[in-house]
């Protein structure tokens, strides 16, 4: 008897051994998504005109404030102008700083500069990198009269890895922006 149920016992765990799946690990993938291709549109305020994607969303507070949402992309670009005024070295620094503040959090900030003297633009687009709270800011001027900040923002807590394809097609429409301003 005793045979009988050692036996039943060695069965009934070599069923139950023997109908369990394989482990079989799961192919790496990699996330794809993809954002619609890019069509500009001019938009003109009082002090200047420049092109904005056509999926963004153009609003405008007052004269020296206004805002491009990207409600597909969860994120906005918050733009600023103010005159010079001969103050041209605050509006830098002031500029400047807001970057820096973000290398708290950043695991770096590039600066890329922009000249574009037929028109008396000129710049800096600062791409930041790591999981700081903007992903860019930029700043145009024509150093005499005109200067133009802004600062793209998303509405969910910041994850460099997650974000990073929004940011980057954000960051062209900046580039983009940046390279359409004219002055009036």
């Amino acid at each position: 008897m005793r045979i009988k149920r050692i036996l039943f016992l060695l069965f009934f765990i070599g069923i139950v051994m023997g109908c369990q799946d394989e482990v079989i690990p799961k192919p790496k993938a990699k996330l794809r998504l993809e954002y619609p291709k890019s069509d500009y549109g001019t938009i003109e305020t009082d002090h200047f005109k420049f092109l904005k994607n056509q999926t963004s969303i153009f609003s405008q507070k007052d004269a020296n404030s206004m805002t491009l949402d990207y409600p597909a992309l969860k994120g906005s670009l918050f733009v600023t102008y103010k005159d010079v005024n001969g103050d041209i070295d605050k509006l830098l620094m002031d500029a400047q700083k807001l970057s820096i503040e973000h290398s708290a959090k950043a695991d770096g900030i590039v600066p890329h500069p922009f000249v574009n003297e037929k028109d008396r633009v000129y710049g800096m687009f600062f791409e930041v990198v790591g999981n700081a709270a903007s992903q860019a800011q930029f700043y145009v001027t024509d150093s005499t009269d005109h200067f133009v900040t802004g600062s793209l923002y998303f509405y969910v807590k910041p994850n460099y890895d997650s974000i990073y394809p929004a940011a980057t097609y954000l960051q062209n429409d900046i580039k983009k922006f940046m390279e359409s301003v004219r002055w009036k």
